[in-house]
């Protein structure tokens, strides 16, 4: 970025000075006028138009006044600036744990814990441009939906694509975390984070939830645990008919015990979202919980101008002088 400066602006306030000057011109100039009385002014309409040295008669001020507005300048010394900015980033690698199992289509959100799950996230994605976030969804197994990236546009269209059903039903909680710790465990990131989210008790998977806990420790990534449900009981799919799932009340059950567990062992933190209120909170308080380092260094590179004021300046005062004693020159 290039703009300009004054090492001593202070200089710039004798510029004020320029409007007693002015008003004594004006002043002096109506207070010398000639007037001469005559009997009629017809012939002297019939002398010609006037003369451009009368015309011209105010140059030689207005030279000196612009050579005066030059000469403050230079004693205010103007610089150009050239700043660089230095931006050095310290990013997070983030692995997201999705429950998509049948019972993340249950009504105790709008619409459902699923697609607010998806919203809440990808808000979350939005608001971290400097990390890498990637994306694991677990049922009765668990696959890698995205690995870590930087290319947000993409892993949000990923998230998007993700529903209930592309995987057999069930929940797998430590084949979930195990799966997130293996994206984790080379990264040189400086912080490691997983964020587990389900809505119900282990019951599926050949990782114990804690066996995996016990690796993402190993390997130094922190797990913030998310249990999603109301409390009490909820509109949950209980069966699969051709027009679809058929919903019934259900008692909501997360094996919250557990999510501590996991949470305390890693150094996370183990979090309840009972409402789309809440669970918007959650994310936010991961994001203040888990900042990325950003750091701006700003070099300026200042160099002196004034010396083409200066030239100008000495240009306009040369002009005045020729001008003063030759074509306005004065009969003592």
């Amino acid at each position: 970025m290039f703009n300009l400066t004054f090492a001593s602006p202070g200089f710039l306030y004798l510029l004020l000075l320029l409007i007693p000057l002015t008003v004594w011109y004006v002043f002096r100039h109506n207070f010398q006028k000639p007037s001469i009385k005559v009997s009629e002014t017809e012939r002297l309409r019939q002398v010609g138009v006037i003369s451009w040295r009368v015309k011209l008669r105010h140059s030689i001020f207005i030279l000196r006044y612009l050579a005066l507005i030059l000469i403050i300048i230079v004693l205010a010394r103007p610089q150009s600036v050239n700043r660089l900015t230095n931006v050095t980033t310290e990013g997070i690698d983030i692995i997201i744990a999705l429950d998509i199992s049948s019972s993340m289509l249950s009504r105790d959100f709008d619409p459902n814990r699923l697609e607010e799950s998806k919203k809440v996230a990808s808000a979350f994605i939005n608001g971290r441009p400097n990390d890498r976030i990637g994306l694991v969804v677990f049922g009765s197994e668990s696959f890698t939906q995205c690995p870590l990236t930087t290319d947000h546009t993409k892993l949000i269209n990923l998230f998007q694509s993700v529903q209930c059903g592309m995987i057999a039903d069930g929940t797998a909680i430590g084949l979930g975390l195990g799966t997130a710790a293996g994206r984790l465990k080379d990264s040189d990131g400086k912080s490691k984070v997983v964020i587990l989210l389900t809505d119900g008790e282990n019951n599926a998977g050949a990782i114990a939830p804690l066996t995996a806990a016990e690796i993402a420790k190993t390997f130094g990534i922190r797990v913030y645990t998310i249990g999603v449900g109301t409390i009490g009981t909820a509109l949950t799919p209980v069966a699969i008919t051709p027009l679809g799932y058929q919903y019934d009340n259900v008692e909501v059950k997360i094996d919250e015990d557990l999510l501590k567990q996991i949470a305390t062992m890693t150094g996370g933190k183990y979090f309840r979202a009972t409402d789309n209120k809440k669970f918007q909170e959650i994310y936010e308080e991961i994001d203040r919980l888990e900042k990325s380092k950003v750091e701006i260094n700003e070099i300026a590179k200042r160099k002196d101008e004034y010396f083409w004021f200066a030239i100008a300046a000495a240009l306009l005062l040369a002009l005045e002088l020729m001008f003063r004693f030759t074509v306005f020159r004065t009969i003592p």
